[in-house]
């Protein structure tokens, strides 16, 4: 049975998308820690991280550092935290959290409460950038 990323991903559930490729999809974090919160996976589901091919390893971090440099673009930031759990969902995934201070980081923090209007407003502004510097990223 396909994971609900892979669900998200398919268009069958629909979601806040801000990037995707022929082999990767990023899209908003339903309950972000911070905006801009994003999650990244690969189309091809696979529960645990490390037991990707090595090839769609490589792509999907490069994958996530376009993404993480065009939210940089449009949250301000100091930086873009990376983590990885992936006890949630069973389909790999990294979350891009923009941090301002390490607690920012902090999994368990209270989450955001952000309107429907707040989150597209997001997307598109992320996806735009993506999508205009994608050959530079």
């Amino acid at each position: 049975m396909a994971t609900i990323f892979s669900k998200i991903a398919a268009g069958d559930i629909p979601s806040y998308k801000v990037a995707e490729n022929d082999r990767f999809y990023a899209f908003l974090d339903i309950n972000p820690l911070v905006k801009g919160h994003t999650l990244v996976i690969p189309k091809h589901e696979v529960d645990y991280l490390f037991d990707l091919e090595d090839e769609e390893f490589a792509g999907l971090h490069l994958f996530a550092k376009s993404v993480a440099s065009a939210i940089e673009k449009v949250i301000p930031c100091k930086r873009i935290g990376v983590a990885v759990m992936g006890l949630e969902v069973p389909h790999a995934h990294i979350h891009l959290i923009p941090i301002n201070k390490e607690s920012d980081m902090i999994i368990s923090n209270p989450k955001l409460a952000l309107s429907n209007e707040e989150f597209a407003t997001i997307a598109d502004s992320i996806k735009s950038v993506w999508e205009n510097n994608k050959t530079d990223l």
